[in-house]
């Protein structure tokens, strides 16, 4: 059947013939995640393997960003009454298991920066092809939380546990092109030559036969699925935990002051 995508808040969809293209509509020009977005994305991975017209997904952000991670009202509302951070749990993990599960191949359109859950998002599609000048990395550290989404899990079987940890436990973002090189991601490309990249590795991917790609990505994804199944809860716990700390309420006010964090380690 083909999906009715209408009732999205926090996504637009573009169809051309086999591909569907998804773009991340969060707050603001950053894209930020939100209630509302980190809710519909589990029900979104659902739809994507439903929808029968599409065989390929193009993920991407809109405007000139991907997605460079969460809205600080949001969070401060999860700080708040923690409460509200135990609740996207269940959320958060069927959507780490949602893009391992889908089937059909995703290809990530990095336009623009991509931290912390944007980061996630992307290096859990399948092939990823960044605009050179974009940024990524996971900074869940430098705001007082354990990298929980999907960086512990996605990050090491990338790269490594040596520059894994070393991106992890500094929260530094990386350029594209340094991503490129050390094979975190598969391309940095000009801007302007972004689309022509991302449309030349779609034709690739549909010029062979449906069944037969999306089962060999099914195939290499058993070991990730194991991966993220004994690392996730914990990952998700620490996580959790993490918010209920002293230092994490100092890392969302000094950033929203725009000033240094004073960290006391609690």
């Amino acid at each position: 059947m083909e999906i009715d995508f209408e009732s999205y808040e926090r996504f637009e969809f573009s169809r051309n013939d086999r591909i569907l293209r998804v773009s991340l509509a969060g707050l603001g020009p950053a894209n930020a995640v939100d209630e509302v977005m980190h809710h519909e994305f589990p029900r979104l991975l659902r739809d994507l393997q439903d929808d029968a017209p599409s065989d390929l997904v193009i993920l991407t952000g809109r405007g000139g960003a991907f997605c460079a991670g969460g809205d600080m009202d949001w969070f401060q509302k999860m700080i708040d009454d923690p409460r509200e951070f135990r609740g996207i749990l269940p959320d958060a993990r069927r959507t780490l298991t949602g893009l391992l599960d889908l089937e059909k191949p995703v290809i990530c359109r990095l336009n623009g920066h991509a931290a912390g859950f944007g980061a996630s998002i992307a290096l859990l599609c399948d092939i990823v092809i960044a605009d050179e000048r974009a940024k990524i990395g996971d900074p869940h550290v430098k705001v007082g939380l354990v990298a929980g989404d999907g960086g512990a899990i996605i990050w090491p079987q990338l790269i490594g546990y040596a520059r894994a940890k070393e991106y992890l436990l500094t929260g530094e973002l990386m350029s594209a092109a340094t991503a490129a090189e050390m094979g975190l991601i598969n391309y940095a490309v000009p801007a302007d030559e972004l689309d022509a990249k991302v449309d030349e590795m779609a034709a690739k991917v549909l010029a062979n036969p449906r069944w037969a790609v999306r089962w060999t990505k099914a195939a290499i994804n058993i070991s990730l699925r194991d991966n993220a199944n004994k690392i996730s809860d914990a990952a998700f716990a620490y996580e959790l935990l993490t918010n209920l700390t002293r230092d994490r309420q100092e890392a969302v006010d000094a950033f929203v002051g725009k000033r240094a964090p004073k960290f006391e380690g609690e």
